[in-house]
């Protein structure tokens, strides 16, 4: 499994503007760890940009920085009523790090360009992987999921479903969940991401 950056993420610069941002708010990586449950070290390969960070690492690190996570996929922020992300226009993000296969999913940020906004879409592409291979994240908020092709197991604690193209989810996410694509090839969902405040 490829531990490394791609190019094509490199160029969204995210670890860039986490830094610019965590020093402008005069934050040492040793105060962010603290706001965010974040180990230094991991928060310092993301800086850095030898690492991607999921979707849900993410969240934590803007909500340590005080933003909104829209604000690490745009060039600048926009307050724009409307706006339009045309499909050549977005990213493909690997969510592996450290090579772990187990957080290992893809995903596009679906409206990168709008500013201040509490819901977050995503197109995300989930492997096939084994059941021990799951890891479960938790976070603020709540989650729609709606899956386009393949097949996708969903658990928690206590749940296990199964969801085919056509199906559609809702949950509140600060419950630790996890997915996986099952059968024979990996399965793409729409996931639509909400932060309260």
């Amino acid at each position: 499994m490829p531990e490394r950056i791609k190019a094509e993420e490199k160029e969204l610069a995210i670890g860039r503007k986490i830094k610019r941002l965590r020093q402008k708010r005069k934050l040492t990586l040793q105060d962010l760890s603290g706001k965010t449950g974040i180990p230094k070290p991991l928060l310092s390969q993301i800086e850095d940009e030898t690492v991607a960070p999921p979707i849900s690492t993410l969240m934590k690190i803007a909500k340590g920085l005080d933003v909104d996570i829209t604000f690490f996929f745009q060039e600048a922020e926009t307050y724009e009523k409307v706006v339009v992300v045309k499909s050549h226009e977005r990213e493909r993000l690997d969510s592996r790090y450290h090579g772990r296969a187990d957080s290992g999913y893809f995903y596009e940020a679906l409206a990168f360009k709008k500013g201040k906004k509490h819901m977050e879409p995503f197109l995300v592409e989930f492997e096939v992987k084994e059941k021990r291979e799951m890891a479960f994240f938790s976070h603020e908020g709540e989650e729609f999921v709606f899956v386009l092709e393949g097949e996708v197991e969903f658990r928690t604690p206590e749940e296990v479903h199964i969801l085919s193209p056509g199906d559609s989810l809702y949950f509140e996410s600060d419950q630790p969940h996890a997915f996986r694509g099952i059968g024979q090839k990996s399965a793409r969902a729409v996931v639509v991401v909400y932060t309260p405040g």
